[in-house]
């Protein structure tokens, strides 16, 4: 079948879609770094978050029912939830970014 086309990468894309955020190819590294710095600012603010008494009142450790939010574990608190939904809308923006030819 010598006249049977080949379907490339961009084909396929089109079909797909694609074009609506090609425009976006030019960008496609700036959204790989932003993700990167996403990812950093939001396993900091993760890890930055006191620890709660978890199953150590199980064994003997203060178990505080009830713990109220206040000053900065507020904020901390907020902020990883900020950068959570960041992270997801860039990584699903970056993954549509179809790459250059």
């Amino acid at each position: 079948m010598a006249d049977a086309r080949e379907r490339t990468r961009d084909d396929i894309n089109r079909d797909q879609g694609a074009d609506d955020v090609g425009f976006l190819t030019p960008f496609r590294s700036y959204f790989e770094i932003v993700q990167i710095i996403v990812a950093i600012a939001l396993i900091a603010s993760i890890l930055m978050q006191a620890r709660g008494a978890g199953l150590g009142s199980v064994f003997g450790g203060t178990g505080a029912v009830f713990k109220t939010r206040r000053g900065i574990d507020r904020l901390l608190f907020r902020m990883t939830i900020v950068f959570a939904v960041l992270f997801a809308l860039v990584s699903i923006i970056g993954a549509t970014i179809p790459t250059s030819a």
